[in-house]
């Protein structure tokens, strides 16, 4: 009899232990919605990598080819030579290089003498060409002419 469950319902102790339970149970979630509650917030960042390069390197078009971009991005030769860019599409633009030295007031003087020196010449063989056609036109003319006076006489 004592160990029959159904005799714990009728015991009266038992049920306000029971509902003391339950108030308890109650007033604990009623203090946690009372309380502030942290919104829970999911942020995904889906972030290209930037980890590029400032100066990329490539021995030849093949290797810029072979590469994958995310942005324009150029390639120079070993030697400085060329740089090719390479857009997102795969387009590859290919231009040549060349060092611009800065000159000094030296530097000009002595490419302006240069440069006169090279026109100088110029002129000495065209006056040496046409010295050339005039004797030729002298020669034949006089030629021409002795024969001419010969074949009269």
């Amino acid at each position: 009899m004592y160990n029959n469950p159904y005799m714990n319902l009728y015991n009266p102790q038992t049920n306000i232990d029971k509902l003391n339970e339950q108030i308890n149970n109650l007033e604990k979630i009623k203090a946690q919605m009372q309380q502030p509650q942290p919104t829970n917030l999911t942020q995904n960042f889906q972030l290209a990598p930037t980890n590029r390069d400032v100066i990329k390197y490539a021995a030849s078009l093949d290797e810029v080819q072979r590469d994958m971009v995310i942005g324009d991005t150029p390639y120079f030769s070993k030697d400085m030579s060329v740089v090719w860019i390479k857009n997102t599409k795969g387009e590859i633009k290919t231009y040549e290089l060349n060092e611009i030295i800065p000159k000094d007031n030296k530097d000009l003087q002595i490419e302006y003498l240069q440069a006169q020196i090279e026109e100088l010449k110029k002129g000495m063989k065209k006056y040496e060409s046409s010295a050339n056609v005039d004797e030729s036109t002298t020669n034949k003319e006089s030629s021409s002419l002795q024969e001419s006076a010969t074949t009269n006489e």
